[in-house]
């Protein structure tokens, strides 16, 4: 009867799976909000709505919203509103915000 009792050890791959899910930026909380607002890095949000004030990476993302949500109101590119020239710019030391994709493969 011996041997219930005993704790699982962790693999090392195990770990080190916690470990950079737990420090890896995935764009969620407080880190995420700089990165989705663009304030410090440029984040990833280049481009805003005029109707909705949604964001979006780029125009053709935007064009696509556009005709779903506001189909009765001509796209005219011009009134995007471009979210990286609006904030100053970082300075060259700041690393780029790096949101990890899908862990699906």
């Amino acid at each position: 009867m011996t041997g219930k009792a005993k704790p699982k050890k962790h693999t090392a791959k195990e770990i080190q799976a916690k470990i950079d899910a737990a420090t890896t930026n995935r764009g969620g909380g407080k880190a995420g909000i700089a990165d989705r607002t663009g304030q410090d890095k440029g984040g990833h949000a280049k481009y805003e709505c005029p109707h909705c004030k949604i964001t979006a990476p780029d125009v053709k993302s935007m064009q696509i919203h556009h005709d779903s949500k506001h189909p009765k109101i001509p796209f005219d590119e011009e009134k995007i509103v471009n979210r990286h020239a609006s904030t100053s710019q970082a300075p060259a030391e700041k690393p780029k915000p790096g949101v990890r994709g899908s862990l699906k493969k």
